[in-house]
């Protein structure tokens, strides 16, 4: 299981490398790009949106460019937030550990978490999912994304970096699962194949859920 340290220690170190890589990721993926602009449509006048492990703030950019403009990037990682605000200094960016969401009761109107929870257990999972929803007002939308599978992959370089972190994948029925145990209602599930030569290799999943 990955301690908080280890992730945060992970990212920290990474992070620089890890926004030149990623920042224009969104240009090559159609699906995302789809779902991201359909999201900021929906959600840009209902209040706060956080996106939750926001890195070097690439989905924030996009999701703040197509009009969701009353938005915050969060991650654990203090080097991650540094970078994504030299990038888009326009918008407010903060540290923030998913499993403790330091939000009060239904204070934002929506919340993104793409690939967020690939490192937590299924429990912590669960754990994520019901912070998540307290902290979402009712009939919140919440969209993410993950890994698609049942296995779980060390890995111990990236960037040519030493790390040591494992990567959960998740099957859609749990995933849905645990959402109608934690106060949501799911609205799509939906599945991909990878972008060759473009990401990771693995099969990718993004569900848009409400809180009820």
């Amino acid at each position: 299981m990955n301690s908080p340290e280890k992730i945060l220690e992970c990212y920290n170190l990474v992070a620089g490398d890890y926004a030149v890589e990623r920042w224009d990721e969104l240009s090559g993926k159609h699906v995302d790009r789809l779902l991201l602009k359909e999201f900021a449509r929906a959600n840009k006048e209902e209040g706060l949106c956080a996106d939750f492990g926001c890195g070097p703030g690439q989905t924030t950019r996009f999701l703040h460019d197509n009009g969701l403009e009353n938005i915050v990037g969060i991650d654990l990682a203090p080097a991650m937030v540094e970078v994504a605000r030299k990038l888009s200094p326009q918008i407010r960016f903060e540290t923030g550990d998913l499993l403790h969401i330091g939000f009060p009761p239904g204070h934002l109107g929506s919340a993104l978490a793409f690939y967020a929870i690939v490192h937590f257990s299924l429990e912590e999972v669960r754990q994520c999912f019901g912070e998540i929803n307290r902290v979402l007002k009712t009939g919140g939308d919440f969209l993410f994304s993950y890994h698609v599978g049942e296995e779980v992959r060390h890995f111990d370089k990236a960037h040519d970096k030493e790390i040591d972190i494992d990567l959960y994948f998740f099957k859609t029925d749990d995933i849905v699962q645990l959402l109608q145990e934690t106060g949501f209602r799911v609205i799509d599930a939906i599945e991909r194949r990878p972008n060759e030569n473009m990401e990771y290799p693995t099969r990718r999943a993004y569900v848009w859920a409400e809180k009820k």
